[in-house]
Protein backbone atom coordinates (compact mmCIF):
# COMPACT_ATOMS: atom_id res chain seq x y z
CA UNK A 1 0.00 0.00 0.00
CA UNK A 2 1.27 3.39 -1.05
CA UNK A 3 1.48 6.30 1.06
CA UNK A 4 -0.72 8.06 -1.42
CA UNK A 5 -3.43 5.47 -1.27
CA UNK A 6 -2.73 5.52 2.68
CA UNK A 7 -3.97 9.29 2.65
CA UNK A 8 -7.20 8.09 0.30
CA UNK A 9 -8.52 5.77 2.66
CA UNK A 10 -7.93 8.14 5.77
CA UNK A 11 -9.36 10.64 4.17
CA UNK A 12 -12.14 8.78 2.85
CA UNK A 13 -13.15 7.41 6.44
CA UNK A 14 -13.29 10.99 8.12
CA UNK A 15 -15.25 12.09 5.16
CA UNK A 16 -18.06 9.31 6.12
CA UNK A 17 -18.13 9.82 9.59
CA UNK A 18 -18.89 13.25 9.46
CA UNK A 19 -21.36 12.57 7.28
CA UNK A 20 -22.76 10.73 9.48
CA UNK A 21 -22.92 13.03 11.78
CA UNK A 22 -23.91 15.39 9.58
CA UNK A 23 -27.51 13.94 8.96
CA UNK A 24 -27.54 12.40 12.89
CA UNK A 25 -26.80 15.38 14.86
CA UNK A 26 -29.61 16.88 16.71
CA UNK A 27 -28.04 20.35 16.71
CA UNK A 28 -27.95 22.67 13.38
CA UNK A 29 -25.35 24.40 14.11
CA UNK A 30 -23.51 21.53 14.30
CA UNK A 31 -24.63 20.04 11.70
CA UNK A 32 -23.11 22.81 10.02
CA UNK A 33 -20.07 22.28 11.25
CA UNK A 34 -19.06 18.92 10.21
CA UNK A 35 -20.30 19.94 6.93
CA UNK A 36 -17.40 22.05 6.82
CA UNK A 37 -15.15 18.82 7.76
CA UNK A 38 -17.02 17.43 5.29
CA UNK A 39 -15.57 20.16 2.57
CA UNK A 40 -12.35 19.96 4.01
CA UNK A 41 -11.68 16.52 3.96
CA UNK A 42 -12.90 16.38 0.05
CA UNK A 43 -10.27 19.00 -0.66
CA UNK A 44 -7.74 16.62 0.20
CA UNK A 45 -9.34 14.11 -1.50
CA UNK A 46 -9.12 16.39 -4.41
CA UNK A 47 -5.60 17.56 -3.60
CA UNK A 48 -4.70 13.63 -4.06
CA UNK A 49 -6.43 13.34 -7.79
CA UNK A 50 -4.03 16.09 -9.07
CA UNK A 51 -7.11 18.71 -9.12
CA UNK A 52 -5.70 21.38 -7.15
CA UNK A 53 -8.05 23.68 -8.48
CA UNK A 54 -10.94 22.18 -7.26
CA UNK A 55 -9.75 21.54 -4.28
CA UNK A 56 -8.91 25.49 -3.36
CA UNK A 57 -12.31 26.71 -4.78
CA UNK A 58 -13.67 23.89 -2.44
CA UNK A 59 -12.39 25.73 0.43
CA UNK A 60 -12.38 28.98 -0.23
CA UNK A 61 -15.93 29.40 -1.68
CA UNK A 62 -18.24 26.87 0.57
CA UNK A 63 -16.06 26.75 3.69
CA UNK A 64 -14.97 30.57 3.27
CA UNK A 65 -17.98 31.97 2.30
CA UNK A 66 -21.03 30.07 1.35
CA UNK A 67 -21.22 28.01 5.27
CA UNK A 68 -20.53 31.25 7.01
CA UNK A 69 -23.85 32.56 5.61
CA UNK A 70 -25.28 29.32 5.85
CA UNK A 71 -24.51 29.31 9.66
CA UNK A 72 -25.90 33.24 9.34
CA UNK A 73 -29.45 32.22 8.01
CA UNK A 74 -29.41 29.03 10.47
CA UNK A 75 -28.86 31.11 13.61
CA UNK A 76 -31.32 33.66 12.07
CA UNK A 77 -34.46 31.47 11.77
CA UNK A 78 -34.03 29.78 15.13
CA UNK A 79 -35.37 26.58 13.79
CA UNK A 80 -37.00 24.56 16.26
CA UNK A 81 -36.10 20.97 15.55
CA UNK A 82 -38.96 19.47 17.77
CA UNK A 83 -41.53 21.06 15.03
CA UNK A 84 -39.61 19.23 12.01
CA UNK A 85 -39.26 15.85 13.48
CA UNK A 86 -42.94 15.53 14.06
CA UNK A 87 -43.41 14.55 10.20
CA UNK A 88 -40.17 12.33 10.73
CA UNK A 89 -42.02 8.95 10.12
CA UNK A 90 -44.49 10.42 7.14
CA UNK A 91 -41.44 10.97 4.81
CA UNK A 92 -39.43 8.17 6.03
CA UNK A 93 -40.59 5.63 2.77
CA UNK A 94 -39.88 8.37 0.28
CA UNK A 95 -36.38 9.00 2.22
CA UNK A 96 -35.52 5.53 2.14
CA UNK A 97 -36.20 5.01 -1.50
CA UNK A 98 -33.71 7.87 -2.32
CA UNK A 99 -31.31 6.16 -0.52
CA UNK A 100 -31.61 3.23 -2.25
CA UNK A 101 -31.24 5.11 -5.73
CA UNK A 102 -28.10 6.59 -4.62
CA UNK A 103 -26.97 3.99 -3.05
CA UNK A 104 -26.89 2.05 -6.26
CA UNK A 105 -25.71 4.36 -8.34
CA UNK A 106 -22.72 5.28 -6.27
CA UNK A 107 -22.22 1.29 -6.24
CA UNK A 108 -22.30 1.47 -10.09
CA UNK A 109 -19.57 4.25 -10.23
CA UNK A 110 -17.29 2.40 -7.76
CA UNK A 111 -17.47 -1.00 -9.24
CA UNK A 112 -17.01 1.05 -12.53
CA UNK A 113 -14.23 3.26 -11.02
CA UNK A 114 -12.60 -0.14 -9.73
CA UNK A 115 -12.33 -1.99 -12.84
CA UNK A 116 -10.83 0.87 -14.33
CA UNK A 117 -7.01 1.72 -14.88
CA UNK A 118 -5.82 4.27 -12.96
CA UNK A 119 -4.87 7.59 -15.24
CA UNK A 120 -1.53 8.34 -15.46
CA UNK A 121 0.22 11.28 -13.58
CA UNK A 122 -0.18 14.73 -15.60
CA UNK A 123 3.60 16.51 -16.51
CA UNK A 124 4.46 19.53 -15.29
CA UNK A 125 3.53 21.65 -18.13
CA UNK A 126 -0.23 19.93 -17.64
CA UNK A 127 -2.83 23.06 -16.12
CA UNK A 128 -5.81 21.86 -14.09
CA UNK A 129 -7.40 25.34 -14.62
CA UNK A 130 -6.77 25.63 -18.57
CA UNK A 131 -8.72 22.76 -19.04
CA UNK A 132 -11.38 22.84 -16.76
CA UNK A 133 -11.77 26.35 -17.91
CA UNK A 134 -12.10 24.87 -21.65
CA UNK A 135 -14.36 22.00 -20.63
CA UNK A 136 -16.65 23.80 -18.61
CA UNK A 137 -17.27 27.17 -20.74
CA UNK A 138 -17.76 24.56 -24.03
CA UNK A 139 -19.79 21.26 -23.48
CA UNK A 140 -21.17 21.98 -20.41
CA UNK A 141 -21.62 25.70 -20.82
CA UNK A 142 -25.48 25.30 -20.55
CA UNK A 143 -25.37 23.21 -17.24
CA UNK A 144 -23.40 25.61 -15.99
CA UNK A 145 -25.63 28.48 -16.67
CA UNK A 146 -28.25 26.43 -14.88
CA UNK A 147 -26.74 25.73 -11.87
CA UNK A 148 -25.97 29.56 -11.61
CA UNK A 149 -29.86 30.13 -12.37
CA UNK A 150 -30.47 27.37 -9.22
CA UNK A 151 -28.16 29.33 -7.02
CA UNK A 152 -29.87 32.63 -7.95
CA UNK A 153 -33.15 31.12 -7.02
CA UNK A 154 -31.95 29.98 -3.88
CA UNK A 155 -30.43 32.86 -2.75
CA UNK A 156 -33.54 34.85 -3.49
CA UNK A 157 -35.52 31.92 -1.48
CA UNK A 158 -33.05 32.26 1.59
CA UNK A 159 -33.62 36.05 1.57
CA UNK A 160 -37.45 35.83 1.67
CA UNK A 161 -37.34 33.34 4.60
CA UNK A 162 -35.22 35.97 6.66
CA UNK A 163 -37.61 38.85 5.89
CA UNK A 164 -40.67 36.83 7.11
CA UNK A 165 -43.21 38.48 9.90
CA UNK A 166 -42.57 36.68 13.44
CA UNK A 167 -45.15 37.02 16.46
CA UNK A 168 -42.49 37.23 18.80
CA UNK A 169 -40.52 40.32 17.68
CA UNK A 170 -40.63 43.32 18.19
CA UNK A 171 -40.14 45.97 15.15
CA UNK A 172 -40.42 49.46 14.25
CA UNK A 173 -42.48 50.86 11.07
CA UNK A 174 -40.39 53.94 10.00
CA UNK A 175 -43.36 54.90 7.58
CA UNK A 176 -44.97 55.30 11.53
CA UNK A 177 -42.62 57.29 12.75
CA UNK A 178 -42.79 59.40 10.36
CA UNK A 179 -46.58 59.99 11.11
CA UNK A 180 -45.56 61.56 14.26
CA UNK A 181 -46.78 64.68 15.10
CA UNK A 182 -45.72 67.11 18.22
CA UNK A 183 -49.03 67.66 19.39
CA UNK A 184 -49.21 63.68 19.86
CA UNK A 185 -46.39 63.08 22.07
CA UNK A 186 -45.70 66.83 23.77
CA UNK A 187 -48.31 68.53 25.57
CA UNK A 188 -47.64 72.38 26.47
CA UNK A 189 -49.14 73.40 30.21
CA UNK A 190 -50.27 77.30 30.92
CA UNK A 191 -49.70 78.10 34.63
CA UNK A 192 -49.27 81.10 36.64
CA UNK A 193 -46.86 82.44 37.84
CA UNK A 194 -46.03 83.90 41.52
CA UNK A 195 -44.26 87.01 42.39
CA UNK A 196 -40.50 86.56 43.54
CA UNK A 197 -41.32 88.12 47.37
CA UNK A 198 -43.48 85.42 47.93
CA UNK A 199 -41.63 82.82 46.69
CA UNK A 200 -38.68 84.21 49.10
CA UNK A 201 -41.36 83.76 51.60
CA UNK A 202 -42.12 80.06 50.95
CA UNK A 203 -38.31 79.70 51.06
CA UNK A 204 -37.15 81.37 53.93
Amino acid sequence: MTFELLLFYVFGAILLGAALALITVRNPVYAALFLVLCFFTAAAIWLLAEAEFLAIVLVLVYVGAVMVLFLFVVMMLDINVEQLREGFTEYLPAGLVVAAAMATVLTLVITRFITMDPPEPAGADYANTLELGRILYTDYVYPFEIAAVILLVAIIAAISLTMRRRPDTKSIDPTEQMKARREDRVRLVSMESEPRERKKKKGA
